[in-house]
């Protein structure tokens, strides 16, 4: 069957309201499928001939995800007993069903290879250029993917030798800090703090994340804690065209925070033609150097505080907004992008306070963001639109 390519994207609510055969064509004509095929199909003339027909696998698994087919092995079944689904997939009658190991060799190959993210990034390019895509603002979170493999047993550790009590000696002491040396230059960025992310190259970023299963941890809506053996999607998406600009798959107990700024530094490398004025993040993501990276695409951040065993600074108030002698907030006024400062002015308690002709109570008051980007954004922290 003939895959017939239409010019330009489609809304989602026109996408569901369509007969399936339609649905894929509508789907299928926007995939690029070109440079998926350079990276599966066979390089050399020499050898056995290939009687696939890879980019009708490729349309399958598309389909796959649209008519929720669970497993390779259920799509399979249902190419042999759908014959309309075959067809429309673009298998020709001629076309022998491709095994689980056919798939599985190729889903292998893409893996490998980074065609998925190249093509997903011209269909973004290509959305932003039509118009479906004008976000200023990015939302970034993860999600739990279980994996199918079943759990490693539980391998008992060995207890530790006992540590030897008392002052290291200076030989033991040197040679102590030259394995501490050795073993954290071994580490790689994902395992090494947040802040070496700030300067690796994003090619780097993306090769280096881990993808094997492990369990995961994290709180669900009633605070208790949820496991999972298997992986994380993380997602950068557009707030208002709710579009994923960027995404990372990696194992299962990477911290959240630890995937923020390779998503952060794909938009601004990857999709420079959009302008991110906002990133929004839950407090899982309340990291000195996240505010960092933001600052650098020279955007705002906002992200819930994570209050760590620290008390309330002096003179200030539980958002950061200075107080006056009497402890009444300053309100929040305005912004200057030129001189990255934000403005507050006098508490509308001051009206009527005898010492609001006082030097110590200021009419108005500026700090500059770059003071600490963790405590200081715009709009500034507790501010309501």
């Amino acid at each position: 069957m003939t895959i017939i390519r239409q010019g330009s994207l489609f809304a989602l609510q026109d996408l569901y309201e369509l007969e399936p055969t339609h649905r894929f064509e509508a789907v299928f004509s926007t995939i690029e499928v070109d440079p998926i095929l350079a990276v599966v199909s066979k390089k050399t003339l020499y050898g056995a001939p290939v009687q696939l027909n890879y980019a009708a696998m490729i349309y399958s698994l598309t389909a796959r995800i649209l008519e929720r087919i669970p497993t390779i092995k259920d799509l399979i079944k249902r190419l042999k007993n759908d014959y309309m689904f075959r067809l429309d997939c673009g298998f020709l009658l001629s076309d022998a069903i491709p095994s689980e190991a056919s798939y599985s060799r190729m889903l292998t190959k893409l893996e490998e290879s980074d065609v998925l993210e190249r093509v997903q990034e011209t269909q973004i390019l290509q959305a932003i250029i039509e118009g479906f895509v004008m976000d200023d603002t990015i939302a970034i979170d993860a999600t739990h993917i279980e994996a199918r493999d079943q759990a490693p047993a539980k391998v008992e550790k060995a207890k530790p030798e006992p540590k030897k009590r008392g002052r290291k000696s200076k030989e033991e002491q040197e040679k102590w800090v030259q394995e501490q040396a050795e073993r954290e230059a071994a580490l790689s960025v994902f395992e090494k703090p947040i802040e070496a992310q700030l300067d690796t190259p994003l090619n780097e970023l993306r090769s280096s994340v881990p993808t094997d299963p492990k369990w995961g941890i994290k709180k669900n809506s009633e605070g208790k804690n949820a496991y999972w053996f298997g992986y994380k999607g993380h997602l950068a998406v557009g707030t208002k065209s709710q579009y994923i600009l960027q995404s990372l798959f990696s194992s299962g107990n990477l911290n959240d925070g630890k995937a923020a700024i390779p998503l952060l530094k794909g938009i601004h490398e990857r999709l420079s033609i959009l302008p991110i004025s906002y990133s929004t993040l839950d407090a899982g993501y309340d990291y000195p150097a996240i505010y960092e990276q933001i600052y650098r695409i020279r955007a705002q951040s906002i992200i819930a505080y994570n209050k760590k065993n620290e008390s309330e600074p002096v003179g200030f108030d539980k958002y950061f907004a200075p107080t006056c002698v009497r402890e009444h907030s300053y309100r929040y006024d305005s912004y200057d992008p030129t001189y990255e400062t934000l403005k507050y002015t006098r508490p509308k308690e001051c009206k009527d306070c005898p010492l609001a002709e006082d030097t110590l109570c200021q009419k108005v008051y500026k700090v500059k963001i770059t003071t600490d980007l963790h405590r200081y954004t715009a709009p500034a922290r507790g501010s309501k639109a």
